[in-house]
């Protein structure tokens, strides 16, 4: 694999999602704990903190998958805001998870369902709730 980039999470999100991974079962959600791994790796700041070019909950983020012609322009979302309007993607499916901490130009290998090993880069981060002083959303 190669090196893994060094990510950023607001006290904000680690807080919410420590929570939700209280909350669900790793025999439903595999990616649980890629995850809970990339939490206890993350660099940890305030909200008021956060760069602007770090993907954080809420944000609406453009990013490549390897292998895939397309380039994908969806919002990272707690599992209750997936909305089925096929713009916003949940932090427990794998590439959300994979996303989340991740800064403009930034790539990470992460498993896929199934088995293998998928490569998603980041190419904008569009919208960020830290950006625009939204600390609650």
């Amino acid at each position: 694999m190669s090196k893994t980039p060094n990510i950023t999470l607001s006290e904000l999100d680690v807080e919410r999602l420590e929570r939700l991974l209280e909350q669900v079962s790793s025999k439903d959600n595999p990616g649980i704990q890629a995850l809970e791994m990339e939490i206890g790796r993350a660099k940890i700041l305030s909200p008021e903190k956060m760069p602007k070019d770090v993907v954080t909950m809420n944000s609406e983020v453009k990013f490549k998958v390897s292998g895939s012609n397309e380039a994908f322009d969806l919002t990272l979302v707690y599992p209750k805001g997936v909305d089925g309007t096929g713009k916003t993607l949940s932090i427990l499916a794998p590439v959300g998870s994979a996303l989340i901490g991740l800064k403009e130009g930034d790539s990470i290998e992460w498993p896929k369902p199934g088995g293998g090993m998928m490569e998603v880069t980041i190419d904008q981060v569009v919208y960020q709730p830290e950006r625009e002083g939204k600390y609650h959303v």
